[in-house]
């Protein structure tokens, strides 16, 4: 039945949020134990790519990872390996919800880049949703004061920004490239380019810090391929508002094993950024312009 496709949709969608916050905290731990941002990044990716080649293998096929569009894959890595720079950047700096919270002006920066870059048609609904949205922004950040480190906050825009930007990218690379494949050689392209820089800083853990590395990558793993499976049995429009459940867990993994909670301030312009962003996401999918993008869905493998 339709309804049971779009709730296996929605608790797949669900399931992959809770990853990827898990992930997060994990990112967080593993820095607090001696771990580095490009160490960090490098088991990312690293530990994804049996499961990326293993899901594949299982589906479409191994064959479907040919491509005569190798120079385009190598674009997309070199964005999103400087995406994913700010987007831990953003997690190092920041408590978790704060963290969480700037990613949801990915769909604000993607209208923006889609009028300007793909010049997609935007009225006055979708950019006053942009200025809300930036309302919101100066509402958890509260620039004039000290409650959000100036630094970390330009990070975790900048990390927003880089996401809405690869999902233009993968606009366009999505007309001929299956999402698996382009999956695929993100993953396996970014390990080598991340390997040179780690290979100088290598360094001893304990075995909980590589247990804690090596779940970096097999959760963030698991749960991009969940999103994925999310929107084979559920429209967009359905699966999409899941997403801001990682609100709940970066604030409940923030106070449970960091011992941060969120400002008032950040509970007041979270729901503001929220709204920008779903009502964003409602306008396109009504005038059916691109496909809505989120931060949960762009998250690197």
């Amino acid at each position: 039945m339709a309804g049971d496709h779009i709730l296996k949709g929605i608790l797949l969608r669900l399931f992959a949020v809770a990853c990827l916050a898990t992930m997060s905290a994990l990112i967080k731990l593993a820095e607090a134990r001696g771990a580095g941002l490009v160490e960090t990044m490098f088991h990312r990716q690293l530990w994804a790519v049996p499961l990326v080649t293993a899901w594949i293998a299982t589906g479409p096929g191994l064959a479907s990872i040919r491509t005569e569009r190798f120079g385009a894959h190598v674009s997309r890595t070199a964005v999103g390996l400087t995406g994913m720079i700010f987007t831990f950047g953003a997690v190092l700096l920041l408590p978790l919800a704060e963290a969480v919270t700037f990613q949801f002006t990915v769909p604000i920066f993607a209208t923006i880049l889609g009028a300007v870059l793909l010049k997609e048609p935007t009225g006055w609904h979708r950019w006053g949703a942009v200025v809300v949205g930036f309302l919101g922004v100066l509402i958890v950040t509260q620039p004039w004061s000290a409650h959000v480190p100036l630094f970390g906050a330009t990070v975790g825009l900048l990390a927003a920004l880089f996401v809405a930007i690869v999902a233009i990218l993968l606009r366009q690379i999505g007309k001929t490239e299956p999402t698996g494949t382009t999956v695929f050689w993100f993953s396996v392209l970014s390990v080598p380019v991340l390997a040179i820089p780690y290979a100088f800083q290598v360094k001893p853990h304990d075995p909980m810090t590589w247990a804690i590395l090596v779940g970096i990558g097999l959760i963030g793993g698991v749960g991009q391929l969940a999103l994925t499976g999310s929107v084979k049995h559920a429209p967009v429009s359905a699966v999409v508002p899941m997403d801001y459940s990682s609100l709940i867990w970066g604030t409940l993994y923030g106070w449970a094993i960091f011992g941060m909670w969120p400002s008032g301030w950040t509970w007041l312009g979270a729901p503001v950024i929220i709204a920008s962003g779903l009502y964003i996401v409602w306008r396109e999918r009504k005038r059916g312009v691109g496909p809505a993008v989120t931060s949960a869905e762009m998250e690197p493998v």
